[in-house]
């Protein structure tokens, strides 16, 4: 059955179509929640309750193809995301003023699997971790994060540019332990 007979079938109601729908997509949009939250019981929480918003809004979607269909649900993902680490704590910028400038080499996040690069970008602070993943993996502007996040565009950029220093000095530590391991 296609998308658009699926996406009709659910805003008649159907749990079948809607079963087929959440089959199609909940693996992608666990790993777009995972992204944003450390834990993997809080990223599914949120991937539910996101499902849930999906579906209890599905007369207000209009098909327009199933890129449609995957940006608005991936649309809610985030902002679920984004409601909880509000509610959870208030939204933090980290400063971090001790650090000097490291410039960033690009070509050291080209050598890393996804898997690894997924680990490391959890482990970054929330403020840090949620502004790389709207800039970097979802194509946001600064002045789009600025807006969604209240928070300057110069804040948006100096976190980004935080991020990515924090996340290379991340890589070269583990190739450091990776280099020493195959030296022993």
């Amino acid at each position: 059955m296609n998308q658009e007979q699926l996406i009709k079938e659910c805003k008649q109601g159907s749990a079948a179509a809607q079963k087929c729908l959440y089959d199609l997509y909940a693996d992608h949009m666990f790993m777009v929640c995972r992204r944003y939250l450390k834990n993997e019981a809080d990223a599914e929480e949120r991937m539910l309750d996101g499902f849930f918003k999906f579906f209890s809004h599905i007369n207000d979607f209009r098909y327009q193809g199933e890129a449609a269909i995957f940006s608005w649900i991936k649309r809610i993902m985030i902002n679920e995301c984004l409601m909880f680490l509000r509610k959870k704590k208030p939204f933090e910028i980290t400063v971090e003023t001790t650090d000097l400038p490291l410039a960033v080499n690009e070509e050291v996040f080209s050598k890393l699997e996804a898997d690894e690069l997924l680990q490391l970008i959890l482990r970054l602070p929330v403020g840090y971790r949620t502004i790389f993943n709207l800039f970097a993996v979802e194509g946001m502007s600064h002045k789009e994060i600025a807006a969604l996040l209240k928070i300057s565009e110069g804040t948006s950029k100096s976190q980004l540019s935080k991020a990515r220093q924090l996340l290379q000095k991340m890589i070269n530590h583990e190739n450091e332990k990776h280099e020493s391991r195959k030296a022993n």
